[in-house]
């Protein structure tokens, strides 16, 4: 039996909120051990967010290049383009490969002892990993989320995850998308760009059914112009013989050949599989219940990011962890964002900051909302993207702003000034008046505000 390691924070989980924790405990000089099942970076590093970003990068640059081989009213032209996927994945794990590294090294000049392993827990001060016992003062759980399953659906063979779906060694004839959330839409958009076909299944009536229909809109036009088949309200019975059977509504059965199946219908906390049960935390449905401070219900013991329930962004568990480390260093801090920003890297992208109007109005609250079309936009019109716009939500008796949403090409870029906004408790007026650079997107920014103050300029 190996001697039982001491020390103060025992994370448990690498990814953005785990990493992120221990690197700042790390430069509070916190003794602190990192417990990584996996490769550091976690999901999001090594199969989510930044591969799904890479290979969404490597299908519209394929995208344009195809287009030039038809007349261009920009004058381009190119013979036929060709794809070497074995190529664009070496170079997407090459990225990912670099952040990770990052990762590691960052840990290490923060003095983070970092045990590659799967932590069982023992009880809230003690964790067995490989052998080896750790004790600790305070322990972090960071494990994050797991892809949803359907029992109809079993992973395998033809049908595979969105961690399949990122790392191809050959691009299927016929992609059929079981979900038509941002997961779902971001890869079969990625992949129909890379000349597969492409068909979307969804239980629900619309596609991105937790935004509102008029922002997502132009990308339902995006999907149709693309040769995206969407078949909304269907609900999946199973894959047989090299096909996909849905139902709708009216008991119609639907059948569609393909050779593939991705099933993208969500993620649910990592719960499983640690020993947490042992614990008896209080739960917030499937995640664990937190409270402003990222305490559960048994002291000392943490949770954030994905475990900790919605909304489960990488960004959301990075801020968390950074302040758990500071509340163990014993700073006064709590979780209590104005706003965090949610980004579909769908083609239009959209993005989610603050209230919507339909949340504002069920809260009661007296709104004025107006937004500014990306077709009124110069910085938009050079780049060929005229769909979108830049929406609005203040209130009328005082202005101040309550939220904001876009939806258009690279909007992801102004999801910072939207949030910042909301934190700064900005006013109407503030944006209106700022002078923002021309020609650029964010000049829609501006132009929301003026419209919303009833003075817009460009429209």
């Amino acid at each position: 039996m190996q001697p039982i390691l001491n020390t103060t924070l025992l994370i448990i989980g690498g990814g953005p909120g785990g990493y992120v924790a221990a690197i700042r405990a790390g430069q509070l000089g916190i003794s602190t051990v990192l417990v990584e099942g996996q490769a550091l970076g976690g999901t999001c590093l090594n199969v989510g967010c930044i591969p799904s970003k890479a290979l969404i990068h490597v299908a519209e640059q394929f995208h344009q290049a195809s287009r030039f081989t038809e007349p261009s009213p920009l004058g381009i032209s190119v013979a036929s383009p060709r794809l070497d996927i074995a190529q664009s994945v070496q170079w997407k794990d090459g990225i990912v490969d670099r952040l990770t590294s990052g990762v590691a090294a960052l840990l290490k000049k923060h003095g983070v002892k970092v045990i590659h392993g799967w932590a069982q827990i023992i009880d809230g001060k003690q964790v067995e990993v490989d052998g080896q016992r750790i004790q600790c003062e305070h322990l972090l759980l960071a494990t994050g989320s797991s892809s949803v399953e359907l029992p109809m659906l079993p992973l395998g063979g033809a049908v595979i995850s969105s961690t399949e779906a990122l790392a191809p060694k050959a691009l299927p004839q016929h992609l059929v998308v079981v979900g038509g959330g941002y997961i779902g839409l971001e890869l079969g958009t990625a992949y129909r760009k890379l000349g597969v076909r492409v068909s979307v299944v969804e239980a629900r009536e619309r596609i991105l059914p937790t935004y509102d229909a008029e922002l997502t809109a132009p990308v339902a036009e995006s999907l149709k112009k693309l040769g995206i088949g969407l078949h909304l309200g269907h609900h999946v019975e199973g894959y047989a013989d090299g096909c996909l059977l849905a139902r709708n509504g009216q008991d119609e059965l639907l059948r569609i050949e393909a050779d593939q199946v991705l099933v993208a219908v969500g993620r649910r906390p990592r719960t499983q599989g640690f020993g947490l049960e042992s614990l008896g935390l209080a739960m917030n449905g499937a995640a664990i219940a937190i409270d402003q401070r990222c305490q559960t219900s048994m002291r000392n013991v943490w949770a954030i990011g994905d475990v900790a329930g919605e909304p489960m962004l990488a960004h959301r568990a990075m801020a968390q962890g950074e302040m758990v480390a500071e509340l163990i260093h014993g700073k006064a801090r709590r979780f209590a964002p104005n706003a965090i920003a949610a980004v579909c890297f769908t083609d239009p992208e959209v993005v989610v900051a603050g209230a919507t109007p339909e949340q504002a109005a069920q809260q009661g609250l007296d709104c004025v909302v107006a937004q500014f079309p990306f077709a009124a936009n110069g910085r938009a019109m050079s780049l060929e993207a005229k769909s979108g716009f830049v929406r609005v939500v203040a209130r009328r008796d005082n202005h101040l702003i309550l939220g904001w949403q876009a939806v258009g090409v690279a909007v992801s870029e102004l999801s910072t000034a939207f949030a910042q906004s909301l934190e700064m408790g900005a006013r109407l007026e503030d944006i209106a008046g700022t002078i923002h650079a021309h020609p650029t997107l964010g000049e829609a920014v501006q132009e929301a505000a003026l419209r919303a103050l009833g003075h817009a300029l460009h429209i």
